[in-house]
């Protein structure tokens, strides 16, 4: 890509090349040095398209699409990834070049629509394989074809920069990494043995292109394209930290490698984004660098060489005794909305009725009781868990009345001496009669 060979594109062409809409015969170069650099020319229309989203945000949910202090770090980490390339020609180019004139097999025409086409579905294909590596969690997808789990941890301490943001919107696809592009070139090589540069890196730039757009909240469901391509609704959940959300969506363009693959994921319930382990940090080299230190730390901390080995090629969860990828139940859950409201409903239905104890009010029992069946029940779907993991098994017994005495028992909360046996009798008896309606429907 050349700088210099500033092929202006119209409004027109701009539009249509964020979206990779421009036809073969636009974008088809003899050579490396004509192809321009559209990602540089994309520039006005990055900040077009963000302040249009303010706009259509303001209008759509009366506030903006994130934190100011944010969007200036995802921005700055923009202008960091591109340093590199004013002081020598990207590797993922001279890597290309190098093994296209020395070892390629065939040399596919330049100007033909058939190689244009190819070259899109190749690059897009690699990136799958590419930032399918650069992530890392246990995930428990179902394949269609038996695919080996390959993250790497190494690769993931430069792919990591793009998910630390836990806001979606368009000035977070600006937030990049610079260290990603040492890895992912690995992933383009073959192309090299039929694909002619010129071609190849014009797709490059338009695979970054496109998948600008895509991180939005205010574009929802796009019917039948979410089958085909990647959309906002997709790629939100690629960004996610819930538990549904991780190591899923990996798609550039297309989702179908997705879907041939097993990683795709549909968006269900609300999207918590960000890292599971969060950075709480708006500083630009922590953001771009913070997990290779820690590569580093763990490396040193860690005995035996080939466990070292596996600090760095495994993938990050991993740990001396661990599966590759770590242990799902290791993953921090990210708290659902429903989750969040009924646990606040818990705390201060807890507090009030340490008042009413306290007080020593006629109906404190019955409110400490209706207390722990509540928690009882929340426990029971999962929205709430006891402090003393000890303790799971007065949940988990399969007897529901024995699970109820047992809790009761436990935490004490209801003084014998306020609470005959008849409203004990409903206390235990109400969970068990919970359970049968729910077996019943189902």
């Amino acid at each position: 890509m050349n700088p210099e060979a500033q092929q202006d594109v119209s409004v027109s062409q701009g539009i249509r090349m964020m979206f990779y809409m421009m036809k073969p015969n636009e974008t088809s170069f003899q050579t490396l040095e004509e192809v321009p650099d559209y990602v540089k020319q994309a520039t006005p229309f990055f900040i077009s398209l963000i302040l249009l989203e303010l706009v259509v945000s303001w209008i759509l949910k009366g506030k903006p699409p994130g934190r100011l202090d944010d969007a200036l770090t995802s921005i700055s980490a923009g202008i960091f990834s591109r340093l590199p390339s004013l002081f020598s020609r990207s590797i993922e180019l001279t890597t290309y070049i190098y093994i296209w004139e020395n070892y390629r097999l065939i040399s596919l025409p330049w100007h033909s629509p058939w190689t244009w086409y190819l070259t899109f579905l190749g690059v897009d294909f690699g990136y799958y394989w590419f930032h399918r590596m650069a992530h890392g969690g246990a995930s428990t997808s179902h394949h269609h074809f038996p695919v080996a789990r390959t993250e790497v941890n190494i690769m993931w301490a430069g792919h990591q920069t793009h998910h630390s943001s836990e806001d979606y919107n368009l000035s977070t696809a600006l937030r990049q990494s610079v260290l990603q592009i040492y890895t992912s070139w690995i992933f383009y090589s073959p192309l090299a043995l039929f694909i002619p540069p010129s071609v190849y890196a014009v797709h490059l730039q338009f695979n970054l292109l496109y998948q600008f757009w895509i991180h939005t909240e205010v574009i929802n469901n796009l019917g039948p394209l979410e089958l085909i391509i990647n959309t906002p609704s997709h790629h939100r959940v690629h960004h996610g930290r819930n538990r549904y959300c991780i190591d899923k969506n990996y798609a550039g363009v297309l989702i179908i490698w997705d879907r041939i693959f097993g990683t795709f994921e549909a968006e269900n319930e609300k999207v918590v984004y960000g890292l599971t382990h969060p950075i709480n940090t708006f500083e630009p080299f922590k953001v771009q660098f913070h997990h290779l230190v820690y590569i580093w730390t763990t490396f040193w901390a860690t005995p035996g060489f080939f466990n070292k080995f596996s600090v760095i090629f495994k993938g990050p969860g991993w740990g001396p005794g661990k599966p590759r990828l770590g242990l799902s139940e290791e993953i921090p859950e990210a708290l659902s909305q429903v989750t969040l409201l009924l646990r606040v409903g818990f705390i201060i239905l807890t507090l009030t009725s340490i008042g009413f104890l306290l007080d020593q009010r006629p109906k404190a029992a019955i409110l400490e009781t209706v207390r722990c069946l509540g928690f009882l029940m929340l426990y029971r779907f999962g929205h709430l868990k006891p402090f003393i993991p000890s303790l799971s098994f007065a949940f988990e017994s399969s007897d529901l009345k024995l699970r109820a005495e047992t809790l009761l028992t436990i935490v004490g909360c209801i003084p014998s001496t306020k609470l005959n046996r008849k409203r004990l009798s409903w206390a235990v008896n109400l969970p068990y009669a919970l359970h049968q309606i729910e077996v019943g429907s189902n």
